[in-house]
């Protein structure tokens, strides 16, 4: 399986200083980083680690349910998935993350509500990026369409 790669270049203090992310796998795009706009409520134009998170936590979630619907015996018609990624303070210090929400809603034929909910309880488990985040809670909110 390959490896992908990000980088970023970051100039400054952690208050006034500010960075660029690259994608440089896919060569996709390079964004914009600071640590005062990861804090607030506006991103106001830039990314953080916790928006990037989130992006690879839905992709990877919506790609293991359609396999787990499928391997249930239903036939995923879409999938929209979000993925909520909380960041707070640490009590030991500094911040960390405080919580994932992953929310789904699908069309699916060929599985019930229940049969859905318990494929998207397993692709919650059995994500590759739910296994790398199991210091955090991950919640799940699933529903057909």
């Amino acid at each position: 399986m390959p490896t992908r790669t990000a980088r970023t270049a970051w100039n400054g203090t952690l208050q006034d200083g500010s960075g660029q992310v690259e994608l440089s796998s896919s060569g996709v795009g390079t964004y914009e980083v600071s640590f005062p706009k990861r804090a607030a409520e506006n991103a106001d134009g830039t990314t953080s680690p916790e928006e990037l998170i989130a992006a690879a936590h839905s992709a990877c979630y919506a790609m293991q349910l359609s396999a787990f619907v499928a391997e249930a015996g239903g036939t995923p018609q879409s999938l929209d998935v979000k993925a909520d990624v909380s960041l707070g303070p640490d009590p030991d210090g500094g911040f960390r993350l405080t919580g994932i929400t992953l929310t789904v809603e699908g069309e699916v034929d060929g599985l019930d509500a229940d049969g859905f909910e318990q494929a998207a309880q397993k692709a919650k488990a059995g994500c590759p990026v739910s296994k790398a985040l199991t210091g955090v809670e991950i919640t799940l909110k699933a529903s057909l369409a």
